[in-house]
């Protein structure tokens, strides 16, 4: 297993820790940020879900560098990608951090968008990420880790900087997952 996909397993790996320290009331203490406490455990599981995030990043850039682009990575590296953010997002509406019905349309159109990949495949095609896309899941990620630290630092200067990123990773989600379809409609044309 190449260095690559071996990132993506560990991602993978680092979802059910992620889960654990963000759902179980582990009590670590808070650390005081102005006038609000962080629970040690909301910034223990912020920094898992961070590294995963870089684990993102890298793998890929890793991959497309050194010519390592496999089978296995094409498949696990999204998948990897999606069950992250999808959980953190399922984790921060169950916390009451994060509206669900913002949360139904980032999973709704993730799963869209991955059934109009399966679409692609079978017909020879692979649908790169475009840049809508990697936009998309650079703000997710930037939303959920600053959700995740209840805005620090940006409370102590009372700017609600998690909630203007989760809109605005809710406006790419929907652009992209429009603009993937626009761009791929083709797929449809005589099926329905």
């Amino acid at each position: 297993m190449n260095l690559p996909n071996k990132l993506t397993v560990i991602r993978i790996f680092m979802i059910p820790l992620f889960i654990i320290i963000a759902v179980v009331p582990f009590n670590w203490g808070t650390i005081a940020v102005g006038d609000q406490s962080l629970a040690i455990t909301q910034l223990v599981a912020a920094i898992i879900f961070a590294i995963a995030s870089i684990t993102d990043w890298l793998d890929g850039h890793i991959a497309r560098k050194n010519n390592l682009v496999t089978n296995f990575g094409k498949f696990a590296d999204p998948l990897a990608d999606k069950m992250l953010v999808m959980t953190a997002f399922i984790v921060l509406v169950g916390q009451g951090l994060a509206p669900s019905w913002i949360v139904a349309v980032i999973v709704c159109r993730e799963l869209a968008v991955t059934g109009l990949r399966l679409l692609l495949v079978e017909g020879g095609e692979v649908m790169a990420a475009a840049w809508p896309g990697k936009i998309k899941t650079a703000t997710q990620m930037i939303a959920i880790i600053l959700l995740l630290v209840n805005n620090v630092p940006f409370n102590l200067i009372h700017l609600p900087v998690a909630q203007i990123m989760l809109y605005v990773c809710l406006i790419f989600t929907i652009y992209s997952g429009v603009d993937y379809f626009i761009k791929n409609s083709d797929v449809f044309k005589g099926s329905m």
